[in-house]
C-alpha cells in the first residue's frame, strides 16, 4: 500500500506556528514512507518557514489566482492529501484535486464548550500528535524528534550585527503576538526588562512591535536590543537559535525555539497551553515553565484571542508576576551559558 502512495500534498495554509508544528508530519512521512514526495500547499506570506526545508520537495503558494493554484497542483497527480487546516477552503480545494485525503479533527465543538462554558472535554494529546494520527494509516509513526525549522546560512546574525554587551549570551523576550489578548502590557513588559537586568536582553517582534521596542530598549540602551521589525522571520529565527532562553507569549516564534530546542518561559493569556499548543520538544528533555494566573474564571476566553479583554480587566496579563518569570528565566539563562 505504501509504494502505491508516494506523492503527498500537505495542505496547511497559515500561520506561522501552526505551519512550524506540521513539520513533524513532512519529516516523517518524507522519511518513513519509501521514495515519499511531500509537497506543501501555504500562503504565500509564509513560503520562508518552509522553502529551505530539507524535507519538502516543493512549497505551493496560495495567491489571489485560486484557479491557477489548481491547475498547477492538478499537473502533480498527487496520491494522497494530507489536510492539516481542515477549513472550507480546504474543503474546496480537495474537492477540485479529487484525491483521496485524511483530514486532522480540530475539536472546534470541544473548544467552543471550553471557552464558553469552562468545560474542558480536550484530550490530553498534543496537536502535533493529532496532526500525526492523519498519516498513521500509511504507516507513519512519531519519531520523537519534535519540530523542525532551517533557515540558510545568510539568514544568520552574526555577532557583528549585535551590540558588544550579547556577545556572550543573551535572553530572548518575544514581545509581539498575533492578538492583544495574548500580548502582555507593555508596563508589564517594562516590569519585567528590569527585573532581568543587568543580563543582556534582545527583543523580538514584526514591525508592528518596532515602537514598543524602542520604548522598552530606552531602560537600558546598552544591555536591551531591540530588534523589533529590523530583521525578518528566518532572522529572527536566527536570533531564537543563538538565545541561552527564550521568554514568549503564545506566538509562532515560541514554537521556532522549540524546534531549537531551547528553554523556553511562556506566558499565556486568553489562551491556555491545555489547548495542545504548547512547546514540543518530542522525546527531547529541555526545560519549559508556563506561567498562567490561576483563579480566572473568564479564563480560556478564546481558542485565538481578541483585540482586547472583553471583561476589560484584562487580568490574565495584568496579574502576571513578572519578577517569577524573570527568576525562572534567569534561572536557565545562567545554566545554559
Amino acid at each position: 500500500m505504501l509504494a502505491q502512495l508516494p506523492k503527498f500534498l500537505v495542505i496547511r495554509f497559515s500561520s506561522i506556528g501552526d505551519i512550524v508544528l506540521t513539520t513533524p508530519v513532512i519529516r516523517c512521512l518524507a522519511l518513513q514512507v519509501p521514495e515519499a514526495e511531500v509537497h506543501v500547499v501555504t500562503k504565500a506570506g509564509f513560503a520562508s518557514i518552509l522553502e529551505h526545508n530539507p524535507y519538502v520537495h516543493t512549497v505551493h503558494l496560495l495567491h489571489q489566482n485560486w484557479h491557477q493554484l489548481v491547475a498547477t497542483l492538478r499537473l502533480q497527480q498527487f496520491d494522497a492529501i494530507i489536510d492539516l487546516h481542515h477549513n472550507l477552503r480546504t474543503a474546496r480545494l480537495k474537492w477540485a484535486l479529487g484525491v483521496r485525503s485524511t483530514a486532522f479533527k480540530k475539536l472546534n465543538l470541544q473548544k467552543f464548550i471550553l471557552t464558553n462554558f469552562k468545560v474542558n472535554l480536550l484530550p490530553p494529546v498534543h496537536i502535533v500528535q493529532r496532526y500525526l494520527k492523519t498519516v498513521a494509516h500509511l504507516g507513519v509513526i512519531d519519531d520523537g524528534r519534535g519540530l523542525d525549522y532551517f533557515i540558510q546560512p545568510t539568514d544568520k546574525v552574526g555577532p557583528e550585527q549585535l551590540p558588544a554587551a550579547h556577545a556572550n549570551g543573551y535572553i530572548a523576550l518575544v514581545i509581539g503576538a498575533a492578538l492583544a489578548t495574548k500580548q502582555l502590557p507593555t508596563q508589564q513588559l517594562a516590569s519585567l526588562c528590569r527585573h532581568l537586568l543587568p543580563h543582556p536582553v534582545i527583543l523580538l517582534g514584526g514591525p508592528t512591535d518596532a515602537a514598543t521596542g524602542a520604548e522598552l530598549a530606552a531602560i537600558n540602551p546598552e544591555k536591551i536590543f531591540n530588534a523589533c521589525g529590523r530583521f525578518g522571520l528566518n532572522q529572527s529565527a536566527s536570533l531564537v537559535q543563538g538565545a541561552q532562553v527564550v521568554i514568549t507569549h503564545d506566538t509562532g516564534l515560541m514554537h521556532i525555539a522549540a524546534a531549537y530546542k531551547k528553554p523556553i518561559i511562556s506566558i499565556w493569556g486568553n489562551t491556555i497551553p491545555g489547548f495542545g499548543m504548547g512547546p514540543f520538544y518530542g522525546n527531547h528533555q529541555v526545560p519549559h515553565q508556563a506561567f498562567e494566573v490561576s483563579g480566572l474564571s473568564c479564563r480560556p476566553c478564546s481558542k485565538i484571542g481578541h483585540k482586547k479583554c472583553p471583561k476589560k480587566h484584562f487580568n490574565c496579563m495584568q496579574l502576571q508576576n513578572m519578577h517569577s518569570v524573570a527568576t525562572a528565566a534567569l534561572a536557565q539563562f545562567k545554566t545554559h551559558l
